[in-house]
């Protein structure tokens, strides 16, 4: 259902509903779009990196890394075009982080879900009452 919110760009006001900006800043990103696509697709400028489309094109790297996330640039056939990892900064060509900031997560959240483990058992331990047995001798007379 629309909604009246004001723009993330501009702050002006307009009606929210298919799109998270207003006309105008919509006008204008789709022509930062069709300035960065006809850059990259002439031959000669299919091998550029990230800066060299940037400076050709005035376009901001957040905005081309935000039209490849939108999955309206391909980046198979733009084989140095790359985006920065979130995490680390290193230039990445698919995802939100690099290969080896997902390791650091994955073995930052085994480690966590251990440790909570260790410490289910512990309390578990704890929690048990505790028994008594006692060695009965008889004694001979």
């Amino acid at each position: 259902m629309p909604e009246l919110s004001n723009c993330p760009k501009c702050d002006r006001l307009f009606v929210k509903s298919l799109r998270t900006v207003c006309e105008g800043c919509h006008h204008e990103v789709e022509m930062m779009f069709e300035k960065v696509y006809m850059f990259i697709r002439k031959r000669e400028n299919r091998t550029a990196a990230m800066h060299e489309v940037t400076e050709a094109t005035g376009v901001e790297e957040t905005q081309i890394t935000q039209f490849i996330r939108e999955g309206r640039l391909h980046l198979a056939q733009f084989p140095n075009l790359a985006y920065a990892c979130e995490k680390c900064g290193s230039y990445i060509r698919e995802g939100r982080i690099c290969s080896s900031c997902k390791g650091e997560l994955r073995s930052g959240l085994d480690r966590s879900a251990q440790e909570s483990a260790f410490q289910k058992r512990k309390e578990a331990r704890q929690n048990r009452s505790a028994t008594y047995h006692s060695i009965r001798v008889d004694k001979k007379e």
